[in-house]
């Protein structure tokens, strides 16, 4: 697979289809023997700039199977660093609801970490409605305190307990980045924390098909405006993230390509 580090961050260059195949195809998996954990991360400028602060968090991303270029931006990053990504894995809704359909053809099971419990009730509702052979046997939405280790431990064993193959988990980067690096374990070394299922960080995927809000229309999307939507929405939220990360990705990116053009 084709790959770019942007500002130091892995983006790997690849299509929607593409990444939804890999994605239930690793969760069909999940009861082999042998069967290691996984980990994907949906990558946008937020998450780029979270990795350039933090060695350690660029560390987890980077070690994670996957990363999709969720926004716009980083499509036209791999593009200036001439990889052939056509198009943005727009994660929310469009790969999310092919990925449930996916997954109600294969068996796969499908768990939910995250949200808060208003949002995650109304989107069971809607996988109920819109996928009902999809088999949803885990649903938790953990207190936006970091967890107990007796509160973490209880969920690894309800997600294990169940059967769950593919685990979406939206607790908002770097939050759900680094929880999921800690339950990957690492190869040939038993880890109780350790889950054997796949891990697809997806932000505010709940909140989002749970209905507390809304998505930037596509022509915003396609131009690389959803920050401006989302900051008009949620301003008191996001202001100081979009005010400290946005115009430093553009400075730092485009002097990533002098230098190496230079070089």
């Amino acid at each position: 697979m084709i790959a770019r580090r942007v500002l130091g961050m892995r983006v790997d260059c690849l299509e929607a289809p593409a990444a939804r195949d890999m994605i239930v195809a690793w969760a069909a998996e999940t009861h082999d023997a042998g069967y290691r954990p996984r980990y994907i991360c949906a990558g946008n400028v937020h998450m780029t700039m979270e990795t350039y602060d933090d060695p350690a968090f660029r560390a987890a991303v980077n070690r994670s199977d996957l990363v999709v270029a969720d926004g716009q931006p980083l499509v036209w990053a791999l593009r200036a660093l001439r990889a052939p990504q056509r198009r943005r894995v727009r994660v929310t809704p469009d790969l999310l609801l092919e990925l449930f359909a996916a997954c109600e053809v294969r068996g796969v099971r499908l768990g939910l970490y995250g949200g808060t419990p208003q949002t995650l009730s109304v989107f069971l509702d809607f996988l109920q409605h819109s996928f009902p052979r999809l088999q949803v046997p885990y649903a938790w939405s953990p207190p936006f305190k970091p967890p107990t280790d007796e509160e973490d431990e209880a969920a690894v064993a309800a997600i294990r307990a169940a059967g769950v193959q593919l685990l979406l988990v939206g607790t908002g980067c770097p939050k759900q980045e680094k929880w999921m690096a800690a339950h990957a374990g690492e190869k040939d070394i038993e880890d109780d924390r350790a889950l054997s299922c796949v891990m697809f960080g997806v932000g505010a995927a709940f909140d989002l098909l749970g209905g507390k809000t809304s998505s930037a229309p596509r022509w915003m999307q396609d131009l690389g405006l959803e920050w401006a939507y989302r900051l008009a929405h949620e301003p008191r939220r996001l202001w100081r993230r979009q005010l400290k990360h946005n115009p430093r990705f553009v400075v730092l990116f485009l002097a990533q390509l002098l230098r190496g053009q230079r070089a």
